[in-house]
């Protein structure tokens, strides 16, 4: 029997890369730094030198003006993979994105397509700041015409990469950097993993916690702290919030009774909301309690340490809220 083969969550995403850019060479890589410096966190190492300038392009500091440029090619029958390392300047594409990759397939009634994936990062805890450890997650999923995939393992994270490299629309993928170093079986072959198909992570009796991106982490460590006391809580990994498994999500509440929606941007106006009230419409009658959700704090994220550990949930917070919710 082989040995399974693991991989970290960096070394899963420049393996998906690697094969979509060897197998179609209509797979290009954009944006700053991704070329001969191999990206802002290596997670572009090894590709430009296999496969050159003509397809890892080095772009000027010129947010703007490079994804436009991704548009078109994509517009015209290119694959191109953007980078915006850090996920707080997607604002500086925020026009393109929106008003044009999001809308071309709709006003062209289906005649032009952008099969283009935009990458990049979220999550707080690296002591980056204000600028620099936002989740804009929750705003791309508020526009129609575009997919958003959060994978949080190593195998999850090839399998949505080369899902979202094959898809005709825009996908937008979100890592969290200090999933990055997380190391992961990854199964053989062509794995894909089918935007909108939710993961069960853990089985469980006594509640549901729907866990976005790093925050899957968070919930295990927190089910193992509820297990020793004798409350089972089942897990579930959307993997994508658009198209969101929503089905998926529902059977679990149906058998739990109980549901807790966590996410460690803020929860103003945020995901575990949206999460929250489907739960609430579809499976009411179900539920013994009202839909909890944690998220982080409504505040810019600090610089001190000390602080930002208090921005965001963790798995104490976690296994408190429900330990609450149980009564």
């Amino acid at each position: 029997m082989a040995e399974p083969r693991i991989l970290t969550y960096r070394e899963a995403v420049l393996e998906a890369l690697f094969e979509e850019m060897r197998t179609n060479a209509d797979v290009v890589i954009i944006g700053e730094d991704v070329g001969a410096a191999g990206g802002v966190f290596k997670q572009t190492e090894g590709l430009f030198a296999e496969f050159g300038a003509s397809r890892v392009i080095d772009t000027p500091i010129s947010e703007p003006g490079a994804f436009g440029m991704a548009v078109g090619a994509a517009m015209s029958g290119l694959r191109p993979v953007f980078e915006v390392m850090f996920g707080d300047f997607m604002t500086l594409v925020m026009d393109q994105l929106v008003n044009q990759a999001a809308k071309v397939r709709y006003m062209s009634n289906g005649t032009a397509k952008v099969p283009l994936v935009l990458r990049t990062t979220m999550g707080l805890g690296a002591n980056l700041g204000p600028q620099h450890s936002q989740s804009f997650h929750a705003w791309a999923a508020h526009v129609p015409g575009l997919k958003i995939a959060i994978p949080a393992t190593p195998a999850d994270a090839k399998g949505l990469w080369k899902a979202a490299i094959r898809d005709d629309d825009p996908v937008l993928i979100f890592e969290d950097r200090l999933l990055y170093t997380m190391k992961g079986e990854i199964p053989a072959g062509d794995h894909v993993v089918p935007l909108g198909q939710a993961r069960t992570v853990r089985e469980g009796r006594d509640v549901t916690l729907v866990a976005i991106g790093r925050m899957v982490e968070f919930a295990e460590a927190a089910a193992k702290l509820l297990a020793a006391e004798g409350i089972e809580a089942e897990i579930i990994d959307p993997r994508t919030l658009v198209p969101f498994d929503t089905e998926t999500v529902i059977a679990s509440v149906k058998r739990t009774h109980r549901a807790l929606v966590i996410d460690g941007a803020p929860r103003a106006y945020g995901v575990t909301g949206e999460i929250a009230a489907t739960i609430a419409e579809e499976a009411f009658d179900w539920l013994d309690a009202p839909v909890g959700r944690l998220a982080g704090a409504n505040t810019p994220v600090p610089f001190s340490r000390s602080l930002e550990k208090l921005a965001r949930p963790d798995a104490e917070t976690i296994a408190r809220q429900v330990r609450a919710m149980l009564g």
